[in-house]
């Protein structure tokens, strides 16, 4: 029977398997976010210095034994300021932790941007703090302290650009008295009723654009303390104080600031506002006080 095998040359080579697909480049990975723009304070309060930690303490009391000026005074307040106010002492002045309370409530930790602004921190001690005394915080809001910064204080830290200090006294002192308000003691008596109510607007943080537009011309615009006064003398009551985006904003944050002023004889009402520009640290004034009619 004829052989019906087929001959197979095992020595010719096996084809190899086909090569496996080239794997895909991995995808790029997705860009970054762009930075959030920064937050801004424009805060109206009092600095306070806090001793961070037990032992930072202990060396002030040491540096006041050292200071006979120091030890001499009346009050531990004045110990303090007298204490700071020594260049010797500036390391400890450096070790302090800086608190801007506002309205009663501490608020802020404050950290000078540039060193040599300590300075300006050291001038807002007061050897006799007064109700009236008045910090003015300008700068850049950051992070929220660690409860180790500042011995358990966890607020916002605010990098501070600019500080002024003053007392109520020295603001009213300071406006111009409209040609039509004679009365001094009426005048000043109306421009502390309205600082009072801009800076006790609810939560007023100095923090939105909102509050930092008031603050701001709480500080820094004498015409709405005049119209204010004269508004008094016309029988006319301030009723109240909003800020709105303006109709101007674009590229620009721009809000205006409405005071409203009602005769207490008739109820009616008319109103006046300021515009303000928020974009930046430093709020500028865009138009002076006129009338503001609703559209």
């Amino acid at each position: 029977m004829a052989d019906t095998d087929t001959d197979i040359d095992i020595s010719a080579p096996v084809p190899s398997p086909p090569a496996p697909a080239a794997a895909p480049a991995p995808a790029a990975p997705p860009p970054a976010p762009a930075p959030a723009p920064p937050s801004f304070v424009y805060a109206i309060g009092q600095i306070e210095p806090r001793f961070p930690s037990i032992g930072v303490e202990k060396e002030f009391a040491q540096a006041v034994g050292r200071d006979s000026n120091a030890a001499a005074a009346a009050t531990d307040r004045q110990a303090l300021q007298a204490t700071l106010a020594q260049r010797q002492n500036r390391y400890l002045a450096r070790q302090l932790c800086w608190v801007l309370t506002v309205e009663g409530l501490e608020t802020y930790i404050l950290l000078p941007r540039d060193p040599a602004d300590l300075d300006l921190f050291i001038e807002a001690v007061r050897p006799r703090p007064a109700p009236g005394d008045l910090d003015v915080v300008v700068g850049v809001l950051g992070p929220i302290a660690d409860a180790d910064q500042c011995n358990g204080l966890v607020l916002p830290i605010v990098g501070v650009d600019q500080v002024y200090s003053f007392d109520r006294d020295e603001l009213v002192a300071a406006i111009p008295r409209p040609d039509n308000v004679d009365d001094d003691e009426q005048f000043q008596a109306t421009a502390e009723e309205l600082l009072d109510r801009l800076m006790q607007l609810a939560d007023n943080a100095g923090a939105t654009n909102e509050h930092r537009a008031v603050n701001y011309l709480s500080v820094r615009y004498p015409a709405i303390y005049a119209h204010t006064a004269q508004a008094h003398g016309e029988n006319r009551s301030l009723s109240s104080v909003e800020v709105r985006p303006s109709r101007l904003s674009g590229t620009r944050d721009v809000v205006d600031v409405i005071f409203a002023y009602t005769d207490r004889r008739t109820d009616a009402t008319e109103k006046h506002f300021v515009r303000v520009d928020v974009t930046e640290e430093f709020p500028f004034l865009v138009s002076k006080l006129t009338p503001f009619y609703e559209r």
